[in-house]
């Protein structure tokens, strides 16, 4: 395999950047020339002394914004720890510097345009949890590197990736066109990565969890639902939790997605929109595209459809269960286990009738497994596919005590566990193991909901506490805002980062000039002044209890008749995207 560089130092000068190879028995240096953005490689003795020198830990890759193209650096790393003894690093810090040593050329509509722009990129990558491995393929799990081609060996690791799971793969275009420059380029994950060095019956073994969050139809809660033309579901995350112990490896693998058909529950300030089903797409072909990727990559799939069976969310249960019906598709099973009604009044030990049911099937579907000597002894030979609405906070849950039963057969197998021992009786790994999923279902619903997950304290501690109640009535309220009042400049970001959208610089009236309804700033203002009389007629009483009440009632009857007329056009008061065209949103 053709590593990543490891070790970078940049040159700047002001008609070119230098990105040397530090590398030991390097000898290469990225030229780019920022006039005319050609890329080559040179030789050391080309760098000039004149230059300005700082050190980077890996190259994004390159944006087109306004002012221009962006260089786009990862200027700080994290140890996260070593998978089969090669390092995984967390992204921490970033830059971007720009070709063009000036913004004096633009207008002052074009310079607020690309501090705009600018701040979105920095938006996204200020989103916690970008890794990153020069010399190790993060985007594919244990079992699909070890049944790869020897031509798939040779690659470069850009040229290898998953690209489902490549986040800077737009910012990565011009490097992925020029093979000899693929060292330079640096493929990251965005999700989640836990490594914890564990001990069991004195006997240390290696865990690890990796979520991977697909840059195919991402974005936020509210807005991206469903699945595209493409099959590509919404807030899709492929899990894998990885054992080693003496050369030996085993891994067992779980995704999330929406559900996967056209529906969207734009947000329009109640405080859980009703969930819409398209009647005119055809959900039956875009619902087979996302099936047939799905088997063709994973085997087998068991749907765990985790959403209420009653009220908003029953008619995304049964239209689910009827396309299942309909696709006829003996490769795949469906499972609908209503979450909140079987764990209500705190009965949380009712998942296990969702465990049992499916026992049977995890058992068929197995794991992978290599022993010491390199061997493939087992292969996993189908997934189970959860979803609740979002594929968070559910999810999660149900999701860590599939990969708990499956742990305890892998570490039974490789002599770690004794038979009949239980791994929740293992005090100091349960805690490891519980706390990592609960880190990992707060990575996960950062990235897509904008605040941590719910249900956390059940995952922490494996049981309900009023004080985990409270916490999620904050974290609801949080959403409730961010989801409202702030998520559509997120799903612009994130649609400018991945390439959905992209800047054309001769272009001077972008998007982001978008005139607001008259209703937008004169309503609000209306019902604060009305509930404001209203507050004051109340504390400053008229001559007669009579004239009181007619001004209170009044000022009330307008600030509520206001407030409904907002809620009734909730639509038009919400942060909404303005980048992407409306119908790739639904």
């Amino acid at each position: 395999m053709v590593t990543t560089y490891n070790s970078l130092s940049l040159h700047i000068t002001p008609e070119k950047f230098y990105i040397e190879a530090c590398d030991d028995g390097a000898n290469e240096v990225l030229s780019i020339d920022r006039v005319s953005t050609e890329m080559t490689l040179i030789g050391r003795k080309d760098i000039p002394p004149s230059a300005v020198t700082r050190p980077v830990c890996g190259i994004m890759g390159t944006i087109k914004l306004v002012a221009g193209v962006y260089l786009v650096v990862i200027t700080k790393k994290r140890k996260v720890g070593d998978l089969l003894g090669h390092a995984v690093w967390k992204a921490v810090e970033f830059d971007l510097i720009s070709y063009k040593k000036t913004v004096l050329h633009l207008t002052d509509n074009q310079m607020q345009d690309n501090k705009t722009f600018l701040s979105m990129i920095n938006s996204v990558l200020n989103t916690d949890g970008f890794y990153f491995a020069t010399d190790y393929d993060l985007t594919h799990t244990l079992q699909r590197l070890a049944n790869t081609s020897p031509e798939f060996q040779e690659m470069s690791l850009l040229e290898r990736a998953d690209q489902r799971f490549v986040w800077n793969g737009h910012l990565l275009r011009d490097f992925s066109a020029q093979p000899e420059l693929h060292r330079f380029a640096c493929p990251v994950i965005h999700g989640f990565i836990a490594m914890k060095s564990c001990c069991i019956n004195g006997k240390v073994f290696e865990w690890n969890l990796i979520s991977r969050r697909s840059c195919f139809r991402a974005g936020v809660r509210y807005y991206v639902r469903g699945i595209d033309s493409e099959g590509h579901a919404a807030n899709f995350v492929e899990t894998e939790q990885i054992v080693q112990f003496n050369g030996g490896k085993a891994s067992f693998v779980q995704t999330r997605g929406s559900i996967p058909f056209y529906w969207s529950q734009r947000p329009n300030l109640k405080y859980k929109p009703k969930p819409q089903i398209s009647k005119s797409s055809n959900h039956l072909d875009g619902f087979q595209r996302h099936f047939d990727s799905q088997i063709i990559t994973y085997g087998k799939q068991v749907i765990l459809n985790l959403i209420n069976q009653k009220g908003s969310e029953k008619p995304l249960e049964l239209a689910f269960a009827k396309m299942v019906e309909n696709l006829g598709n003996g490769m795949i099973k469906y499972v609908a286990f209503d979450f909140h009604k079987e764990c209500s009044r705190m009965r949380w030990h009712r998942l296990q009738i969702l465990v049992d049911t499916v026992a049977d099937l995890q058992e068929e579907f197995g794991y992978f497994l290599v022993d010491a000597d390199g061997s493939v002894q087992v292969q996993q030979e189908g997934t189970f596919r959860s979803n609740c609405m979002d594929c968070l906070d559910r999810t999660n849950v149900v999701q860590s005590l599939l990969a708990r039963r499956s742990l305890q057969s892998q570490l039974q197998r490789m002599g770690v566990l004794h038979v009949g021992q239980r791994i929740e009786d293992q005090t100091d790994f349960e805690k490891v193991y519980k706390n990592a999923w609960a880190d990992n279902a707060n990575a996960c619903a950062k990235q897509y909901a904008g605040t941590g997950a719910l249900k956390t304290d059940f995952t922490r501690t494996g049981k309900r506490t009023q004080w985990g109640l409270l916490m999620d009535g904050w974290n609801s309220m949080i959403r409730y805002y961010k989801n409202n009042f702030s998520d559509g400049f997120r799903q612009d970001s994130i649609d400018l980062f991945l390439g959905n959208y992209a800047v054309d610089e001769v272009d001077m009236n972008t998007p982001l000039h978008e005139h607001k309804d008259w209703k937008f700033l004169t309503l609000p203002i209306i019902m604060v002044v009305a509930f404001s009389m209203c507050i004051i007629c109340l504390l400053m009483a008229g001559d007669t209890w009579t004239e009181t009440l007619a001004y209170v009632l009044f000022w009330g009857t307008a600030s509520v008749v206001t407030f409904g007329v907002i809620l009734f056009n909730g639509r038009d008061f919400v942060d909404a995207p303005k980048l992407v065209q409306k119908e790739k949103m639904d």
